[in-house]
């Protein structure tokens, strides 16, 4: 029988932790090292680097932090398979070889390409989301080093497991398990403890990176290093499991794989084994992410301190306008949010403090420069009293926006460029599927009825949010059935847009995945144009999750004085 695939990641994204290769290569036995450094933002900031020098367009990080470890990895038999060749993988291959003879270090590199896309008029980057074929070719071939472009975060996974085990595209179950681990893993510490929900209940200060045990199935243990920090547990396994997902059905370039088929079970200290999953045909399209320049925009925070914070308010504002009539033409865009970040009778006078944020925006550079900078400045000596901002003004920056397109699955030019330099297209799937809704699952039977507690949400339930595009998603879990027999009845849509007013006017998607005593909620169109574009006080949408959790339910006393459960 094959033995099992050790699979470790070092990075989550582009500038996550620079030593956490070498910890990952030291700390404990690998079979294969990944690095994920690719997001939507990202790809926009590669594509203004290449816009500098054609040459760039890779994570240049990845490039460092080889200098520091390929030896090592060499030594210890350790393939490295990342996504850091962004938007020129053959130009971060070729670096990685000229460093490789450098040190004298004898390693094989290979590259996969085929995800970039013609660039349509009025963007700067287009390229489709590949799946793990091109790197299965790549490590089939004797690669040590792999490097790609545009791949789904899962394919670092998917790509070494059907290369280790001889898994074809027919095999659904085994790569859709794949899949979920890859998922788990993309993100790094996320997993072992980090952005956790119930943080308190574990040490956290510096979690190690995860780890997944896979086996020839497609099931796997997610563990971590022996002795590095953080944990591994139900909780943190299912919050990374609902991070920037959707409904039941998890499509891919490799395969559609079913979250609600997902079984957990604690398999011992800081081991969590994922079982059961079952896949089906991949879509017959690819994801195509889109990058263009959306305008220019500015910002200046006003702090009011004190008394009288809505006046104050309510004066700079009419001052501001004044002086932006009187500059010229407006802004196209200008937003206000007053943060009451104060108290009263303060003993700090941060805390006596609010912040009054501007954002502007238009097609323009000199419609938020200068005009906007200027007319901030220029009130200093003539408005409310306190007068203060938390930074100078600047003079406006670029910003981007996010757009999702479709590509005919047979139409992408996926190609490992093998080793020895050779190029070998990599086929498309054998059969395709459209990924349609899956009926919802009954509901457990109501918790019988009995007192309830005017409390936080987050005494019962955790929670993550993120982004996809300008949606948001906000996964929400319960660590017991009594809790899942609550949450499950009382977090609808309708309660859902109370407890979050932004969502009021968009469409709100409710999930339920019974196995993970979850839900999952999608926001469609929280986010504007996308992270890039900045559209609101948290562009990622990170912190949705933990801002339902503070709101206020009425809760079964019952689950408020359930002993907690962690495993």
């Amino acid at each position: 029988m094959t033995r099992p695939l050790r699979v470790g990641n070092a990075s989550g994204f582009y500038g996550d932790r620079f030593d956490a290769v070498r910890d990952m290569l030291t700390d404990g036995p690998l079979d294969v090292l990944t690095g994920d450094y690719l997001a939507e933002l990202t790809m926009l900031i590669l594509g203004r680097s290449r816009l500098k020098d054609p040459r760039r367009g890779y994570a240049s990080t990845f490039l460092r932090q080889l200098e520091e470890n390929l030896g090592l990895a060499h030594e210890r038999g350790v393939k490295i398979v990342a996504n850091a060749g962004g938007l020129n993988p053959a130009g971060l291959a070729d670096a990685v070889r000229e460093l490789a003879d450098r040190t004298g270090v004898p390693v094989r590199v290979a590259h996969v390409e085929g995800d970039a896309r013609p660039v349509p008029d009025g963007f700067l980057t287009a390229n489709a989301y590949l799946g793990g074929g091109g790197i299965a070719a790549c490590l089939r071939a004797g690669a040590d080093i792999v490097v790609t472009g545009r791949v789904t975060d899962a394919a670092l996974v998917t790509g070494p497991a059907a290369a280790h085990f001889g898994w074809g595209p027919e095999d659904h179950d085994a790569l859709a398990g794949a899949v979920v681990a890859g998922h788990v893993l993309e993100c790094g510490t996320q997993a072992t403890g980090g952005n956790y929900a119930f943080f308190g209940d574990h040490d956290i200060r510096r979690p190690g990176f995860p780890l997944a045990e896979i086996h020839a199935d497609g099931s796997s243990v997610i563990t971590k290093h022996d002795g590095t920090g953080g944990v591994v547990d139900l909780g943190t396994v299912t919050a990374q499991l609902l991070y920037e997902t959707g409904g039941a059905r998890y499509p891919g370039p490799d395969v559609t794989a079913r979250l609600d088929t997902v079984r957990l079970t604690q398999d011992g200290p800081d081991r969590v084994r994922i079982s059961g999953v079952r896949g089906e045909a991949p879509p017959p399209t690819l994801k195509v992410g889109l990058n263009r320049l959306g305008g220019w925009r500015n910002e200046v925070v006003f702090v009011l301190t004190g008394l009288d914070i809505e006046a104050k308010a309510r004066l700079v504002r009419e001052q501001f306008t004044d002086a932006l009539d009187r500059a010229g033409p407006k802004p196209a865009e200008v937003r206000w949010e007053l943060a009451r970040t104060d108290r009263a009778d303060a003993g700090t006078e941060e805390t006596a403090s609010a912040l009054l944020r501007l954002v502007v925006r238009d097609p323009d550079a000199a419609a938020v420069g200068r005009a906007v900078s200027g007319a901030a400045v220029e009130l200093a000596l003539g408005s409310y009293p306190g007068f203060h901002l938390t930074a100078p003004p600047g003079k406006g920056a670029p910003y981007g926006v996010f757009e999702a397109a479709s590509l005919p699955a047979g139409q992408a030019e996926h190609v490992a460029v093998l080793p020895d330099g050779s190029r070998q297209t990599v086929p498309a799937a054998g059969t395709y599927a459209e990924p349609g809704e899956v009926a919802e699952p009954p509901l457990p039977e109501p918790l019988p009825a009995g007192p309830t507690r005017t409390a936080p949400l987050g005494h019962v339930a955790g929670a993550r949010s993120g982004d996809k595009g300008g949606d948001a998603n906000v996964g929400v879990w319960v660590r017991t059935d009594d809790a899942w027999r609550w949450l499950a009845h009382e977090l609808t849509v309708a309660r859902f847009r109370e407890l979050l007013p932004e969502a009021a006017g968009l469409t709100v998607v409710r999930h339920v995945l019974p196995r993970l005593r979850a839900l999952n909620f999608v926001v469609h169109g929280l986010l504007g144009e996308g992270v890039a574009a900045q559209a609101r006080f948290d562009p990622q949408a990170k912190a949705v999750g933990e801002w339902l959790r503070s709101r206020h339910m009425a809760v079964p006393v019952t689950l408020l004085e359930a002993p907690e459960v962690h495993a």
